[in-house]
C-alpha cells in the first residue's frame, strides 16, 4: 500500500504520520510537498496536523490554495480515500471536500490532552477495522477544533449517518462535560457522502505505537486504511 502524506509549511505531524503508516503498518509512506502537482499514485492520502502556513487568515484557508490541492481534490473526486487529521480536517473543510467549519475552542484556549471518542460508523475508509460504539483514547492538540455547521447541513450529516466520531467519556458517556472544545453535537469527525474522505480532530498517528502510548488505539484508524485500500 502506498500512502502519500501532504506536507505544507508549518505541518508538524507529518513525521508522526509517516512513522505510523510506514514503520508501524509497513506501508510505503512518502511525503508530498505542497508545491508538487503529482501525487505519485497513492492508495491513500493523508493531510496531517500542524499549522499550515502559520494558520494565518484562518486555519487551513491558505493551504487550500496550494498547488497540491488541485490534485488532492481530483483524487478525492475520483473516489480516493483521504484522511484529514486536525489541521488536515480544517484544510478539507476549507477545500469543500467536507462541510462545516472548525471554530475557536469554546474556552478560547489551546487544548492538548488525551480524550475519548466513540466510533459511530464502521463503513468508512478509515473506520472499517473498528467496531460500532468502540471507544478510542486519542490525543487532541488544537485551538480551533470546535466543529460547527448550519442547521440544514447538520441535519443532513446526522440523517445520512456521516458523523463518524463523537467526543465521549472513557466508558462512552455522552455528558457535555467531555465535549472539551464545544463542538456541535459533540462531533469529533465526519465523512463525505461516499465515506472515503474523513476528517477528524484527534490524532490517531500519535497513539499508534503501543510501546509509546500504552494502548495504541490509533492503530484502529491506521489499520482501517490498509484494510480498505488493500482488501483481503
Amino acid at each position: 500500500m502506498k500512502v502519500g502524506v501532504v506536507v505544507f509549511p508549518g505541518s508538524n505531524c507529518d513525521h508522526d504520520t509517516l512513522y505510523a503508516f510506514g514503520d508501524i503498518l509497513g506501508a510505503d509512506a512518502y511525503e508530498i510537498w505542497h508545491k508538487q502537482t503529482k501525487l505519485r499514485r497513492p492508495d491513500v492520502l493523508v493531510i496531517p496536523g500542524g499549522f499550515s502556513y502559520g494558520d494565518y487568515l484562518r486555519c487551513g484557508a491558505i493551504a487550500r490554495f496550494s498547488p497540491v490541492m488541485e490534485a488532492v481534490i481530483d483524487f478525492a473526486d475520483k473516489g480516493g480515500p483521504v484522511l484529514g487529521i486536525c489541521n488536515g480536517f480544517q484544510v478539507l473543510c476549507e477545500a469543500g471536500l467536507l462541510p462545516g467549519a472548525l471554530l475557536r475552542n469554546r474556552g478560547l484556549t489551546f487544548l492538548g490532552r488525551d480524550i475519548h471518542i466513540a466510533v459511530e460508523r464502521c463503513d468508512t475508509a478509515f473506520t472499517c477495522a473498528c467496531e460500532e460504539g468502540q471507544v478510542l483514547r486519542l490525543p487532541i492538540a488544537h485551538g480551533e477544533g470546535n466543529y460547527f455547521a448550519d442547521e440544514e447541513t447538520l441535519k443532513k450529516l446526522e440523517g445520512d449517518g456521516r458523523v463518524v466520531f463523537r467526543y465521549c467519556g472513557p466508558g462512552g458517556e455522552t455528558d457535555e462535560i467531555f465535549n472539551y472544545n464545544g463542538s456541535i453535537n459533540r462531533i469529533a469527525g465526519i465523512c463525505s457522502e461516499n465515506r472515503r474522505v474523513v476528517g477528524m480532530m484527534p490524532h490517531p498517528e500519535r497513539a499508534s505505537d503501543p510501546e509509546l502510548d500504552g494502548k495504541g488505539d490509533g492503530l484502529a484508524i491506521i489499520r482501517s486504511a490498509a484494510n480498505f485500500a488493500v482488501p483481503a
